[in-house]
């Protein structure tokens, strides 16, 4: 890997490896929104990923991650991000939002989706709807030539036309034989433009959208970041490089599926 201001610049069999990664995590969420229904505990997504790793032969990456202690992050409601995985029983009518990363070969695959419990309100939908379609205009902007600001503007127009909010406390990132690299990856407009974006660079964009204040607290655990207001939250993630065919994302499924809200 070559360096660029700090950011790493893959070759193609890194490329071709964070892709393995990420096409992991990918099927691992399929497999998870499979069954996301009323009545179930987050803890058997949990239960879920590790058994899919295991099967891959694969390390779960975020598990002990700066000390977190589940594979999954699964985030209901209120909550944004880094929620632990538990006996809570879903609830008709609820979001639910799992991170999930793997480590292949020592190559990170990083992706997030937010599912509906049953059948939600049309604000739930909107709010995933959005999120969603904030994401990939991202992506489009993730292009040789263009700055992170470029993708973190023009995924805050988006979503604040929409009548929604960006967290601003939590940003996507660099990604690769780290979980967490150079560039920091905004999903609004930052003050200042940061880097320039190469080709060969891998880079997770992951847009966090409220219903309410964009201001989140975190839960006495240290871990699960809550909207202040109480307001709902979705969270939807791809690893993307940057390619001379534009922006490729890493993060697709067996199924091939890019899009998954209802």
């Amino acid at each position: 890997m070559k360096k660029y201001h700090g950011a790493f610049i893959k070759n193609e069999r890194e490329i071709a490896c964070l892709r393995e990664a990420n096409r992991m995590v990918a099927n691992i969420l399929d497999a998870i929104g499979d069954v996301v229904a009323p009545g179930l505990t987050t803890q058997r997504f949990e239960e879920i990923a590790r058994d899919m790793c295991a099967t891959y032969n694969v390390k779960p990456a975020f598990l002990g991650y700066c000390g977190y202690p589940y594979a999954t992050c699964c985030s209901v409601n209120e909550q944004v991000v880094h929620g632990f995985p538990s006996s809570r029983l879903l609830q008709e009518g609820d979001i639910v939002s799992v991170d999930m990363g793997v480590v292949f070969e020592g190559f990170v695959g990083d992706a997030a989706r937010t599912f509906p419990v049953g059948e939600v309100s049309e604000e739930a939908r909107r709010l995933m709807q959005v999120t969603e379609e904030s994401l990939y205009i991202g992506i489009d902007k993730a292009r040789a030539g263009n700055d992170v600001y470029d993708i973190g503007a023009a995924v805050q127009e988006y979503v604040e036309a929409a009548g929604f909010n960006v967290v601003r406390r939590f940003v996507g990132h660099g990604v690769g034989s780290r979980m967490h690299e150079k560039p920091e990856v905004p999903n609004f407009k930052p003050a200042m433009r940061g880097l320039t974006l190469q080709n060969g660079m891998v880079i997770a964009i992951e847009p966090m959208v409220t219903a309410g204040t964009y201001e989140v607290d975190i839960l006495p655990d240290k871990w699960t970041a809550v909207t202040r207001d109480g307001k709902w939250a979705a969270h939807f993630e791809h690893s993307v490089a940057i390619t001379h065919d534009g922006p490729r994302i890493l993060s697709i499924s067996d199924r091939g599926l890019n899009r998954h809200t209802v």
